[in-house]
C-alpha cells in the first residue's frame, strides 16, 4: 500500500525513524492487535495505538464507566459515566485517528470462542487485573501462537514482559507459577498511584510496536519492574520452566477446558 499525503503528514515523526520508515508504518496500518481492558493501563495502550497508526484494534470489556475510574482511566470523561467502556474508548480513538478500525466486544473473557478471537489478530496485549484473566489469555495465547504483551499494576509498583513460548520464551506460568489459590488484593483494595497505569501502559505499547516491526530488543525472557516511589527501573531475567503444566516437554494443559480459571471476569486496572 502507498500512503497517502494526509498519512505522511500524521506519521511524520515515524517516517523520519530509519527502523521504521514508510515501509514500517505501512505493516502498523496493516497490523492488528487485540487489547483486553479498557481501563487504567488500556486507555494509555489503546490511544498511543491509535495514534501510532495501528490499523486494527480489538478492545474487550465488560465493564461500564464509573467515577472512580477517572482518576486514573483517562481515554474515559465524566461525560462516559454509565457508559460501556468499550463504546467510551471506541469514540475516543475515533476522534483521535479516524482511519483505525475498533472493534469492541462488550461482554467477559471467557473460554469459549477464545482461541478464535485471539487467532483473528496478530498479537494480544493485557490489561486486566486479576490472576483468572492473565492466566486463561496466557494459555490460550501459547495454543493459538500468539505473542502476549502483559502489564500488570498495584499500589506503586508496575511490571511488564512479553510471553513468546510459542516460539522460545518462556510463558506466564513459567514465571509466576501455578495459579494462586487465593489471590493477592486488587487494586480496588490496595489502591494504585494515578499516574502508574499512564507509564506501565505507554510502555506495554512501546512494546506492542515494537514486536509488530520486529525491531530493538524485545522483552521475552525479561521482566521489568517499575518503583514509583523510588523512582527506579530494573530488569530481571527469567526462563521456561521444564516442569510448565503449558509450555514444558511432559505439559498437561492441552486445551482450555481443562483448567479451572475460577473467574475470568475482566477488571481493568
Amino acid at each position: 500500500m502507498d500512503l497517502t499525503d494526509a498519512q505522511i503528514d500524521r506519521y511524520a515523526r515515524h517516517l523520519v525513524l530509519p527502523e521504521i520508515g514508510e515501509e514500517g508504518q505501512e505493516r502498523l496500518l496493516e497490523a492488528s492487535i487485540l487489547v483486553v481492558g479498557a481501563g487504567g493501563l488500556g486507555a494509555p495502550l489503546l490511544t498511543y495505538l491509535a495514534a501510532a497508526g495501528v490499523g486494527r484494534i480489538g478492545v474487550i470489556d465488560d465493564d461500564r464507566v464509573d467515577l472512580s475510574n477517572l482518576q486514573r482511566q483517562v481515554i474515559h470523561d465524566t461525560a462516559a459515566i454509565g457508559k460501556p467502556k468499550v463504546e467510551s474508548a471506541r469514540a475516543r480513538l475515533a476522534a483521535i485517528n479516524p482511519e483505525v478500525i475498533v472493534e469492541t466486544y462488550e461482554r467477559r473473557l471467557t473460554r469459549e470462542g477464545l482461541l478464535d478471537l485471539i487467532a483473528a489478530y496478530d498479537i494480544v496485549a493485557d490489561g486486566s487485573d486479576n490472576f483468572a484473566t492473565r492466566y486463561l489469555l496466557n494459555d490460550a495465547c501459547f495454543l493459538a501462537r500468539r505473542t502476549l504483551v502483559s502489564a500488570a499494576i498495584m499500589r506503586f509498583d508496575g511490571q511488564l514482559t512479553t510471553f513468546k513460548a510459542h516460539l522460545d520464551g518462556p510463558c506466564y506460568r513459567c514465571v509466576f507459577g501455578a495459579q494462586p489459590e487465593d489471590p493477592k488484593q486488587s487494586c480496588a483494595d490496595v489502591g494504585v498511584l494515578a499516574m502508574l497505569p499512564g507509564v506501565m501502559g505507554s510502555l506495554q505499547a512501546a512494546e506492542v510496536v515494537k514486536e509488530l516491526l520486529n525491531i530493538g530488543d524485545g522483552m521475552s525472557g525479561r521482566l521489568l519492574l517499575f518503583d514509583a516511589l523510588g523512582m527506579e527501573f530494573r530488569k530481571i531475567k527469567t526462563q521456561r520452566d521444564p516442569a510448565c503444566a503449558l509450555c514444558g516437554p511432559q505439559a498437561t494443559i492441552r486445551d482450555l477446558f481443562q483448567t479451572d480459571y475460577r473467574d475470568s471476569r475482566i477488571c481493568a486496572a
